[in-house]
């Protein structure tokens, strides 16, 4: 997904931060030497060094806004779980979950693993920029099937990596299920990353890469892990193929990105506003029978009473209650108390 700030909505958001050692033993190396050579040599090394330096040190120096908010309060009421990658942040939201988070770039995009007793659905499998497989794995040791909650770029990232993918039956879903380079390359700007990256990562060569669809789900499908069931939810609107996720038994509901804390994107081509206020109603209908709400960007818990607030933020701003902000090129943000959403501007704005 062409990435976007999710916490401060202030343009494309991207970070890069390399460390600031990456630099500091060859420059005092260079000093040391460079005292012996006769002065046009050490000019001309002067300025052959500098030259180097506009490409790096935006890498460096530059601290996005958003990683200034990292790591979030709210993780510090959730367990950890140890694993063995320090890309992931891996946390258990609820028994037998494990919200796989990526702090380290823009997006923070958090996936789920959800364990029964006989099989386990990983929903969604993040940026691809490191191993989320290999996570899994030391999670658990069951058969894993993977569900997306929707095919953005920053949530297949790792599909390709699993045998068995469920999908929505849009052309949507197949087309992205292509891979692409362009939307990759988005997220590897300097402002989208926050600290390193992973151990040979090479980041002019990120692509999404293609995965197979190995079988088609639909609204109502049931799928039994083993003393656990979820419930696919069609939840279209952020994209034609978005779904939410619910665990009757536990009280969860897995949102994807038809809600997470943070402005929400109904701003692309494939948005349909109708379909999203239809799908956020119905989700706000299921109140009653849920306990938590685990989206997919930034924090992985939020309290049910949300989805009631969401559904009247919507509906306040489509119908012309709320004064927009002006955003980037193109669009504006609407925020109604905890609720925003990042849209494209009215014609003439």
């Amino acid at each position: 997904m062409n990435a976007h700030n999710r916490e401060t909505s202030a343009g494309p958001y991207k970070p890069a931060i390399r460390g600031t050692g990456l630099h500091q033993a060859p420059c005092a190396c260079r000093k040391s030497c460079v005292r012996k050579l006769p002065i046009m040599v050490t000019v001309f090394a002067l300025a052959m060094y500098i030259s180097f330096l506009p490409s790096a040190l935006p890498a460096q120096t530059a601290i996005p806004e958003w990683c200034r908010a990292l790591p979030r309060p709210e993780y510090k009421t959730l367990r950890r779980v140890p694993v063995s990658d320090l890309w992931f942040e891996v946390y258990e939201p609820a028994r037998g979950v494990f919200a796989i988070y990526e702090p380290h770039q823009a997006e923070e995009v958090i996936s789920y693993l959800i364990v029964g007793e006989t099989r386990a659905l990983l929903f969604d499998t993040g940026m691809g920029m490191s191993d989320i497989k290999k996570i899994t794995a030391e999670l658990t040791k069951l058969p894993i099937v993977v569900l997306n909650s929707h095919t953005h770029d920053d949530h297949v990232g790792d599909n390709w990596e699993f045998d068995t993918i469920y999908a929505m039956d849009t052309d949507f879903t197949r087309k992205n299920a292509q891979g692409s380079r362009e939307d990759a390359q988005a997220e590897v700007t300097p402002d989208q990353i926050c600290g390193t990256l992973p151990k040979g990562f090479d980041p002019h060569a990120y692509v999404t890469r293609s995965w197979k669809i190995t079988n088609y789900t639909h609204d109502g499908d049931h799928f039994d892990l083993g003393g656990r069931t979820l419930e696919v939810i069609a939840t279209p609107g952020h994209t034609p193929d978005a779904i939410s996720l619910i665990d009757r038994a536990n009280g969860l509901l897995f949102t994807g990105d038809t809600y997470y804390p943070a402005p929400i994107w109904l701003f692309r081509p494939e948005t349909d506003l109708d379909a999203y206020a239809a799908s956020i109603r119905r989700l706000a209908t299921l109140t009653p029978q849920i306990k938590l709400v685990l989206g997919a960007h930034n924090i992985p818990v939020a309290s049910p009473e949300v989805l009631i607030r969401l559904v009247a933020a919507f509906d306040a701003v489509r119908a012309g209650k709320v004064m927009p902000t002006a955003d980037s090129p193109g669009k504006v943000l609407y925020k109604i108390g905890d609720i925003s959403f990042l849209m494209r501007a009215p014609q003439g704005k």
